[in-house]
């Protein structure tokens, strides 16, 4: 043990980066439908290698626990201040309840297993995974009037007492959240995120990255023209109210622009592109279908625009196509409408508004002209917007520094809370101007994954050693009134939001739960078998006010122990 415990003083990273590795082996695991997943399991195996020593620095947590919040924030800020509202009543007052059964638990097991002040507020703060009860705690017990001696012997057991419950802390609060819930309501948390996400955008599919339709909506074929004597307008308005643009044509094997009024003879080749039903309906009275022609092929792009024009606010799609020129829209198609991050209905009543992006479809001509008509242009890029991300965080951090005091006791958001809301500020700011603040969907995704695994394979690090070593000293007692502070209040928790509060979707009552509970390992959990954001706007009101309850309980449980 002596040359690992060297090894992992020249090189504390080896062990940061052995935990992340091993964790996340040991968490794809399973134990009949039991599994631990990669979070639970780094958070097992930093315990492990912290008994070998290893000293890691307390702000690499800070820095990547930061990274995670401000990163699931901005991803979840457009839906978040949408739900904000009479909505929220159930978030309220399911991260109250947590909060008085906690303290509930916490006091009637110190007085039944005689816990002194200090060791009764260390376990809340470790059970509940609430570092700021430390501080309080610790203020309100120098405030008792004890002689020094008996004050500092106070505080040292709040420390005691964290360290050996904290671990059991944030592992409860996954296995509470991520495995008994589901068991509860009957449902997995990824079959509820997929049904919440799916009401969400009102039955409109979103494919995921790497999937395609089978029958694509928009398609493009070649057809013989059989007849001649119509025009390219005449054939394009075959039916008004699915219409199709003749993109090409091919005439005695050369290519022609096809001209609004070129009247077309037979044998001619067209590119025809629109609707797939449409495009369909008018091969029949068009001609033969040709099935490839090299000398016709067309790059056609989507692009995403946001709209600008106050021309068009306040109008539906119906009556700025009536209302647009038909040389203007020819050639485009309407894929998709978003607004703050969600995809609306694509139909005829859909009202547009200024700032909605807009997808559409067409030659790159086409697109051209009519994104300097409607507003500029959103460019695909994979490069993180560094100077919007690095302002998001400071001030985050800022806001976290910030301190109120209801009498003695300090009320602050901390790190976390002020980096969650200004990702939440930031990331609602970016869906009203999309030409700033890029962070890629794969550029969020491995902020939070590594921001959260390599935040508790830093907590299992700091205090894995000193919890064993606590636990050998001071036997089982402390670590078992822990647990039950941990799992009791989740449950009852639990309970009352599935039948009082009437939670009928797991993946959001799993991220309300978890943030009523400040489990972050926990909702890290959650979000990865939700595999979507759902999770995210409960989760991030109940933090909120975790954060103020939680915290106000240090001086209560000294006060009533």
């Amino acid at each position: 043990m002596s040359w690992l415990h060297e090894l992992f003083k020249k090189s504390p990273e080896i062990a940061f980066f052995l935990s992340l590795g091993l964790g996340y082996y040991i968490g794809k695991f399973k134990f009949g439908k039991f599994q631990l997943g990669g979070v639970a399991g780094s958070l097992l195996a930093a315990v492990v290698a912290s008994q070998a020593g290893v000293q890691v620095d307390p702000g690499v947590k800070a820095l990547l626990f930061a990274l995670f919040i401000y990163a699931v924030g901005y991803e979840s800020g457009p839906q978040f201040f949408a739900s904000l509202g009479k909505q929220a009543y159930k978030e309220i007052i399911l991260a109250a309840v947590l909060a008085l059964t906690g303290l509930a638990t916490v006091v009637v097991m110190a007085r039944l297993f005689g816990l002194d002040k200090g060791l009764a507020a260390g376990v809340a703060a470790g059970g509940l995974t609430q570092s700021a009860i430390i501080g309080t705690a610790g203020d309100a017990i120098a405030k008792l009037g004890l002689a020094a001696d008996e004050v500092k012997r106070l505080q040292g057991n709040v420390a005691i007492g964290y360290a050996v419950t904290y671990v059991f802390g944030s592992f409860g609060a996954i296995i509470v959240c991520v495995n008994v819930l589901p068991k509860l309501m009957g449902r997995g948390i990824r079959e509820d995120a997929v049904a919440a996400q799916t009401a969400q955008l009102a039955g409109i599919t979103v494919l995921e990255p790497g999937q395609q339709a089978a029958l694509p909506e928009l398609v493009g074929r070649l057809y013989s023209i059989g007849q001649g004597g119509r025009t390219v307008t005449d054939l394009e308005n075959l039916d008004p109210a699915s219409a199709v643009t003749i993109e090409r044509v091919k005439r005695d094997g050369n290519v022609m622009e096809p001209n609004p009024e070129l009247a077309l003879a037979a044998g001619d080749t067209v590119l025809v592109v629109g609707h797939r039903d449409a495009v369909v309906g008018a091969g029949a009275q068009l001609g033969q279908e040709v099935q490839a022609d090299s000398d016709m092929e067309l790059t056609l792009q989507s692009r995403d625009v946001v709209l600008a024009n106050k021309a068009f606010h306040g109008k539906s799609v119906d009556r700025i196509r009536r209302e647009t020129a038909p040389g203007v829209r020819h050639g485009i198609f309407l894929v998709r409408i978003s607004r703050r991050g969600k995809t609306l209905p694509l139909s005829a009543e859909t009202v547009v508004q200024l700032g909605d992006v807009i997808s559409i479809y067409g030659a790159e001509r086409d697109v051209s002209r009519v994104a300097a008509l409607v507003g500029p242009v959103i460019v695909p890029s994979e490069k993180t917007d560094f100077v919007y991300l690095g302002a998001g965080l400071v001030l985050g951090l800022l806001v976290g520094l910030l301190t109120a005091r209801i009498s003695s006791i300090p009320l602050t958001l901390g790190s976390g809370g002020g980096a969650l809301l200004s990702g939440l500020l930031f990331g609602w700011f970016r869906t009203k101007h999309q030409s700033m603040g890029a962070l890629p969907g794969p550029a969020v995704q491995i902020l939070k994954d590594l921001g959260l695994a390599g935040f508790v394979v830093a907590v299992g690090l700091s205090a894995g050693l000193q919890a064993v070593e606590t636990i050998r000293q001071q036997g089982f007692t402390i670590f078992g009134v822990g647990v039950v502070v941990t799992v009791l209040p989740l449950l009852l928790t639990m309970l009352i939001g599935r039948y009082l509060l009437r939670y009928d979707n797991c993946a959001i009552f799993a991220g309300a739960l978890s943030g009523a509970r400040s489990a972050n390992p926990a909702f890290g959990e959650v979000l990865s078998k939700a595999g979507n954001s759902i999770p995210t706007v409960p989760f991030a009101i109940t933090y909120g006010l975790a954060n103020v309850f939680l915290t106000l309980l240090g001086p209560l449980i000294v006060a009533l122990v």
